[in-house]
């Protein structure tokens, strides 16, 4: 008894050299794309700061300078370096010392009375307001992040999104929804993109927790499906028929 199985990979043609050489292209690409992009973007934003800083540091300070003076090479003999990532380090040791001073009594005192001028000033009120939001959104500290993630039923019954829950409903909202079971905020982003989507307030009966953290819902909403946050779940789920 023959194995149709067997006899059909008996039947296919072998691919080509040049189908195998693409083959092993796009695996190389799907490899070296990510790491030499990451490099890049990190020589560059490097680079970018140390554009930023360097004019604010005397000249008798940089790098070269200090190595000329090392070395003890007169004018005219000097050696141009280019060390780049030192302006890096002094921007965080800055940065750091502003922060310092930024949560001290004084720093604070300087910090509401520079406010209340930027909040005189009509465009440039909208600027910094702006940056500021932005800049307490992505670098605070404090609990703002989602809980976990969830599903839940949209843009009908039957049809189920993944979603983050960002906390209970307050204020107006609360008690204008309020029937007696907590009001849950939730996130619905949208695919690939997940920075835009829709703000929802759920009943927390109408909303499934989910055990997979926050970063693997994240993944899987950007991958469209693709990346599944559990290889062993991912590989034992049953195939949609054709």
């Amino acid at each position: 008894m023959t194995d149709p199985i067997n006899e059909d990979l008996k039947r296919r043609p072998r691919p080509g050299i040049i189908a195998r050489l693409r083959s092993n292209f796009l695996a190389g690409l799907i490899i070296v794309a990510p790491i030499a992009m990451t490099l890049w973007l990190i020589w560059t934003v490097v680079g970018l700061v140390d554009s930023w800083v360097w004019p604010f540091v005397p000249q008798a300070y940089q790098p070269d300078a200090i190595l000329n003076y090392l070395l003890g090479r007169e004018p005219g003999n000097e050696i141009e370096v280019n060390v780049r990532g030192v302006g890096v380090f002094v921007f965080l040791i800055f940065t750091v010392l502003v922060g310092w001073i930024g949560k001290g009594l004084i720093g604070r005192s300087f910090l509401n009375l520079g406010e209340r001028m930027v909040d005189r000033m009509p465009v440039v009120r909208s600027i910094y307001n702006a940056v500021k939001q932005i800049a307490e959104t992505v670098f605070s500290q404090r609990e703002t992040s989602f809980d976990k993630a969830c599903l839940v039923e949209y843009p009908r019954k039957g049809i189920w999104a993944i979603a983050f829950i960002s906390t209970n409903a307050k204020g107006e909202i609360h008690s204008k929804l309020n029937d007696g079971e907590p009001m849950v905020t939730v996130f619905l982003p949208t695919t690939p993109n997940p920075t835009s989507g829709f703000l929802l307030f759920l009943p927390q009966r109408d909303v499934q927790p989910l055990d997979m953290t926050v970063e693997d819902a994240a993944k899987l909403v950007i991958s469209a499906g693709l990346v599944y946050p559990n290889g062993k779940v991912a590989s034992e789920m049953p195939e949609v028929a054709e």
